[in-house]
C-alpha cells in the first residue's frame, strides 16, 4: 500500500511537468497522510483540458452512507480495480493523476517501523495513477481520491510488497482522457514503474507521527527520539537533509 508521499515541488514545476495551465501556490507538504486534502490533476471537455483540483485521501464512492468508508479507501489494488463495486464506476469515468515528490515505505523490524523515501532519479516529479468520486449528502458535498497501486518492482520489494502506480508522462493524455472507456487499454497502463526510476533512502522516524511536517521528515538523522523510535544509532547527531533532482522549495 501508500500510506505518506510528498509534494514540495515549485507552482510553475508541477504546471509544467503535468502540462497545467496554471497551478496554485501551496506551502510544501513533507507527510501528506491519509484524509488530508491533496491535489489532483483531471481533465475534462468543460475545463477546456486539463485542471488540478482538491480532494480528500480515501475515496468515499457517491453511493456510500457514511463518508467514513473513505478512511479504508486510501489504496485501490490495480488487479481487481474493475471489478469492485467501490471502484469500478471511478475506473471508468473519473480518473486522476496525483502529483508528488516521493512516497514512503516502511520496513518493520522487531517494534521499530523504519521508513524510506523512494523519490524519481531522472524526472523532477512522479504522476500516481489516482481515481475520484463526489459524495453528496444534505447539501453537504465533497470530493476524494484513491491512489492504484500494483506490485512492487525490484526497488521497493525489500521494504514492501506493493507500490503506487506511476504513469509516465507519454500515457498521461491516454489515463486522463474522459472518453477513453477502453478498460482493457486501461488496465494495461497499471504495472511497475522501472526499478531504475526510482531511488530509495532511509528517513528519519520523524514521518511516522502524521501530524509532523517539514523538511525533518527527510532527515537521515535516523535517532530521532521524539518521533517514538526506539532505534540506536551511533551517527552524528548532524542533521543530513536529501537532495532530489529537480529544482526544489517553496511554492
Amino acid at each position: 500500500m501508500c500510506g505518506r508521499y510528498i509534494l514540495s515541488s515549485p507552482a510553475d514545476t508541477v504546471a509544467d511537468f503535468f502540462d497545467l495551465p496554471d497551478f496554485p501556490a501551496l506551502e510544501p507538504r513533507y507527510n501528506i497522510a491519509p484524509t488530508q486534502e491533496a491535489p489532483i490533476v483531471r481533465s475534462s471537455d468543460e475545463a477546456g483540458g486539463r485542471y488540478a483540483a482538491f480532494a480528500r485521501w480515501g475515496l468515499v464512492p457517491s453511493w456510500a452512507e457514511d463518508p467514513a468508508i473513505g478512511n479504508r479507501m486510501i489504496n485501490a489494488r490495480s488487479e481487481s480495480v474493475r471489478s469492485r463495486p467501490s471502484f469500478r464506476d471511478s475506473f471508468r469515468e473519473r480518473r486522476c493523476l496525483v502529483p508528488a515528490d516521493g512516497f514512503y515505505e516502511w520496513l518493520r523490524r522487531d517494534s521499530v517501523r523504519q521508513p524510506h523515501l523512494f523519490s524519481p532519479v531522472d524526472a523532477p516529479l512522479l504522476a500516481f495513477a489516482g481515481l475520484w468520486d463526489r459524495w453528496t449528502r444534505n447539501q453537504h458535498s465533497f470530493e476524494s481520491f484513491t491512489l492504484l497501486t500494483t506490485q512492487a518492482n525490484s526497488t521497493v520489494l525489500p521494504i514492501h510488497g506493493r507500490m503506487p502506480v506511476i504513469l509516465p508522462r507519454e500515457v498521461h493524455d491516454s489515463w486522463l482522457d474522459p472518453d477513453n472507456h477502453d478498460l482493457r487499454q486501461l488496465a494495461s497502463l497499471l504495472r511497475p514503474y522501472p526499478a531504475q526510476g526510482i531511488e530509495s533512502n532511509p528517513v528519519s522516524t520523524y514521518v511516522n507521527n502524521p501530524a509532523n511536517e517539514g523538511t525533518r521528515c527527510l532527515s537521515r538523522d535516523l535517532t530521532d527520539t521524539e518521533a517514538g523510535s526506539m532505534i540506536l544509532s551511533n551517527n552524528s547527531a548532524e542533521q543530513k537533509v536529501l537532495k532530489f533532482p529537480g529544482p526544489k522549495g517553496g511554492l
